[in-house]
Formats: structure tokens, C-alpha cells, sequence
């Protein structure tokens, strides 16, 4: 079973061509972008807002994640990150940060452990 829900008029989920996802959450009060070719692993979330605006307001930042991008399981995409063409997430990684393109990341933290070579 995917989520995807949103939670503010205007807001925008795109989905690319030929795209995989296996139990995700997606969660959207502004913009996400997801590229062609996208695998999104089991129990994986991702999220342009930080949770409940009547206890916290902090304004939705736009999630874009590329083209042919593999995201492991149990991985977390918080608000205003962008996951370059190519890259590869690793299971349980929380993405905090922006990832460049041809790539393989992981930790909580996600940070780049290696460039692919392609």
C-alpha cells in the first residue's frame, strides 16, 4: 500500500515514467518531484513539510528527486532536498542534505559514500 496525500490546495506530486515504489509515504503541502526510471524502496518517506503547523510552522520546501535514482527501504527525504540522476540511497539513510547526481549514499545522515561509475 503507497500513501500520497496532500495536505494544502495547489500542492504538487509528480511522478515520472516508470517508476517503482513499494509501500512509500508521500507527503506534500507545496511540491514533489519524482524523475523516470525511480525505484522508492519499502516503509520509505518522503516529505516537503515538517509536521503539524499548529505546534511547529515551518514553510514546505520543495523535494526533487531525479531521474533513475534507486532509493533503498526504510529511508526518510525531508523537506528541501534533491537527489541527483543516478544516485543510490542506501537502506535506513535519513536524507537531510542535498545528494548529487552519480552517486551511492547512506547514513543518518545520508552522505555520499562513492561515485558511481557508470
Amino acid at each position: 500500500c503507497c500513501i500520497l496525500q496532500t495536505g494544502k490546495k495547489n500542492a504538487q506530486i509528480i511522478i515520472g515514467d516508470n517508476c517503482g515504489f513499494s509501500g512509500t509515504s508521500i507527503t506534500c503541502d507545496s511540491y514533489i518531484k519524482i524523475g523516470n526510471n525511480t525505484i522508492i524502496g519499502a516503509n520509505s518517506q518522503i516529505s516537503d513539510r515538517n509536521g503539524h503547523e499548529n505546534r511547529y510552522h515551518y514553510p514546505p520546501r520543495k523535494v526533487i528527486i531525479g531521474n533513475n535514482v534507486w532509493v533503498g527501504m526504510n529511508v526518510t527525504i525531508l523537506p528541501g532536498v534533491e537527489i541527483g540522476d543516478n544516485s543510490i540511497i542506501g537502506a535506513g539513510s535519513i536524507v537531510t542534505k542535498d545528494i548529487p547526481a552519480n552517486v551511492v549514499a547512506a547514513g543518518n545522515p545520508c552522505k555520499v559514500i562513492k561515485q558511481r561509475s557508470l
